[in-house]
C-alpha cells in the first residue's frame, strides 16, 4: 500500500552533503507535530527510498548508507530498502510526477521571494488522491567531505539485492 504523505525539506545551503537529503523521514519521526506520518511509518516498519544515482545520496556515497543505518534503521527500527535510479533516469521517479508537479501547480504564478513562502505553498498542497505534504525548513551548517572508513561500512547491516546490487540494497536495524 502506498503512502499518501510526503516530507519535502528546504534550506539555505550552498552544498548538499550526504547527510542532508535523507533527514526528511527522520525529522518527521522526531517532530512532535507530525504524528500522522510517525504512525504511518511505525506501523509498517518498512521504508522504500527511491533515490537519484548521483549527488549526495548517490549509490556510491558511503556517508548516505551510513546515515541511513544509524538514523533510520537503528534509531527507529526500520528496514530500509534503497533503489537508486541510473544517471539521467531520475525523471522517471514517481515523486517527480506525484509530488513536485502538484507543488508547482499550487504555487504557479506566485513569486517565491522567501523560503517561508515556498514552505507555505508546499505544505498547503493537496491532491484528489489524498496526497498530503509536510514541508520543513532545515537549519544549521552541514559539514562536507565526511569520510566513512571500510571498517564502518563493514559494520552496516547492508544486503545487496540480486538485481543491480550496486544500486539496490536493504539495510536492517542492528539490535
Amino acid at each position: 500500500m502506498a503512502s499518501t504523505t510526503s516530507w519535502p525539506i528546504a534550506g539555505l545551503c550552498t552544498s548538499a552533503p550526504p547527510r542532508t537529503p535523507p533527514p526528511s523521514p527522520a525529522r518527521t519521526l522526531n517532530a512532535g507535530g507530525a504524528r500522522k506520518a510517525k504512525r504511518a511509518i511505525r506501523t509498517r516498519a518498512l521504508l522504500l527510498i527511491l533515490a537519484d544515482g548521483g549527488g549526495s545520496n548517490g549509490n556510491r556515497v558511503r556517508a548516505f548508507k551510513y546515515w541511513l543505518q544509524h538514523h533510520l534503521c537503528d534509531t527507529h527500527c526500520l528496514v530500509v530498502t534503497v533503489a537508486h535510479y541510473p544517471a539521467g533516469a531520475s525523471k522517471w521517479n514517481p515523486i517527480e510526477h506525484r509530488l513536485f508537479s502538484e507543488i508547482s501547480k499550487n504555487w504557479a504564478g506566485r513569486p517565491l521571494d522567501r523560503l517561508e513562502t515556498l514552505l507555505a505553498y508546499a505544505a498547503s498542497t493537496r491532491t484528489a488522491s489524498g496526497l498530503e505534504v509536510t514541508a520543513q525548513q532545515v537549519e544549521g551548517q552541514f559539514e562536507t567531505g565526511e569520510k566513512i572508513s571500510k571498517a564502518q561500512m563493514k559494520a552496516l547491516d547492508l544486503e545487496p539485492h540480486q538485481v543491480q546490487p550496486n544500486r539496490n540494497y536493504t539495510l536492517y536495524p542492528r539490535l
